[in-house]
């Protein structure tokens, strides 16, 4: 089967190797590909076609939605990518409902929810994608009041390895929307999301800075208050940022107050203002679609290196530590720490298959610089991750710049990868959907 056959049954657009237009669209924004073709369906029944195409020719299929996989799971090198992007409407539905299409950013989904006084807790970049990121979780400025983005999915519209279309939701195929909501691409093409939305008001975000001599005592304060901070109120700490001075740039607490009552923003919020000693403070009541920054693409020839992971409340102190440590020496990676708990702890740690519900923090750091640069700090890189293991749980999928073993068992602990390969059994058992932290049909990952 050639391409010129797949054009038969499929009605949106097909960019083969070698053809104008190629060179546009066979990467994405943190990696480069060679694919055979980037397929761009216009409905379902063209993603029914490429998915039946791709079992039977044995491509490697890469699905696309945002493209902002730091593990550049939407390319790859000789296969067919099913770029969903032509599939991104976004339609409010009866009683606060949003269907919202399989290619479709947060960006767009902001834009759309505004004028109806409405959101979706999603992450915190306005070109990520909806299917990435809430497949893999999606934690971002109201993860603390309304949970993650994939907590507000009800329903998914779903083309598994056969080509067939399900629904997927409490009641219909219910394994299965276990198994979407943390599994990430493993068990097939959503082409549409359905979430409950919530009303929203403006809300109150910016950063405040502290000096980079004061960031053990303002990272340690942080995460004291942040255990008992009103649900209302999301932060971030980034500190180390190479392009800010690195070991001497300052510490940036963003933060998110999930309301518009002033007073009621400033008790939540100066606390973290008496942490340190205030160089800038730049938070402001701001719309919520605001919020979301616009994603940027490395310039050609930059390499990131990012790895994640969750500290549970006895590690915190240890973790913190080791991290402002790193944070002070030369070549150290951008270090970014984020308060999780709040709504996200609420729900049961097996009603999806994201694992990690009790974790109070997840924290990233990130390499980025051509390969040389990158090659020289990556030793002191390893060295830190390897001080952190013993007092870090597991990794937040969206935040990984690779996609090994390793990885995977960190993302996917023994008991839930167990019961994501039986879900994989049921609707990949051949493992179509593979180009992802692969669930494998057939056995567990190993972690050595």
């Amino acid at each position: 089967m050639t391409f010129d056959e797949l054009r038969q049954a499929f009605g949106g657009e097909i960019v083969e190797a070698g053809t104008a237009g190629y060179d546009a669209v066979s990467g994405t924004v943190f990696a480069t590909g060679s694919p055979a073709g980037v397929v761009r369906p216009k409905s379902v029944a063209d993603v029914q076609a490429v998915v039946q195409f791709a079992a039977a020719t044995g491509l490697a299929l890469s699905v696309r939605g945002g493209g902002h996989a730091f593990a550049g799971f939407g390319t790859n090198d000789g296969g067919v990518v099913l770029d969903l992007g032509g599939l991104a409407d976004v339609e409010l539905l009866e009683e606060g409902r949003v269907r919202i299409g399989g290619g479709a950013t947060w960006g767009q989904v902001a834009d759309t929810l505004a004028p109806h006084g409405l959101a979706i807790s999603s992450g915190d970049t306005r070109s990520v994608g909806v299917g990435g990121l809430t497949l893999g979780g999606g934690i971002g400025w109201k993860v603390r009041k309304y949970g993650l983005a994939l907590d507000q999915l009800v329903a998914a519209e779903v083309v598994t390895a056969d080509g067939d279309v399900l629904q997927a939701s409490a009641d219909e195929h219910p394994e299965l929307f276990w198994g979407l909501r943390g599994g990430g691409g493993n068990f097939g093409v959503v082409t549409a999301f359905e979430f409950e939305a919530h009303p929203t008001t403006e809300v109150f975000h910016g950063k405040i800075a502290f000096p980079a001599a004061e960031a053990a005592v303002v990272l340690h304060g942080w995460a004291d208050y942040a255990r008992t901070a009103p649900a209302e109120l999301t932060t971030i700490v980034n500190f180390a940022n190479p392009f800010l001075g690195g070991p001497n740039a300052p510490v940036e607490i963003q933060l998110t107050y999930d309301g518009d009552d002033e007073t009621a923003a400033a008790a939540a919020i100066d606390p973290i203002r008496a942490l340190g000693t205030v160089i800038a403070d730049e938070v402001a009541l701001t719309p919520y679609g605001e919020v979301l920054v616009a994603g940027q693409t490395p310039p050609p020839g930059i390499q990131l290196v990012t790895r994640s992971a969750f500290a549970d409340k006895e590690s915190v102190s240890e973790v913190l530590q080791l991290l402002a440590e790193a944070g002070a020496m030369q070549g150290s990676p951008i270090i970014a720490v984020r308060s999780v708990g709040g709504a996200v702890a609420q729900v049961a740690a097996d009603a999806t298959a994201y694992p990690y519900r009790q974790a109070e923090l997840m924290f990233v750091t990130t390499l980025i610089g051509p390969p040389p640069v990158i090659a020289a700090a990556r030793p002191a890189f390893d060295a830190l991750w390897d001080r952190l293991g013993p007092h870090s749980t597991g990794a937040y999928a969206n935040f990984l710049a690779s996609a090994d073993e390793a990885d995977v068992a960190a993302v996917y602990p023994a008991q839930t990868y167990q019961r994501l390969a039986a879900v994989k059994r049921d609707y990949d058992p051949g493992n179509l959907f593979r180009g992802n932290h692969n669930i494998r049909p057939d056995e567990l990952p190993s972690a050595e």
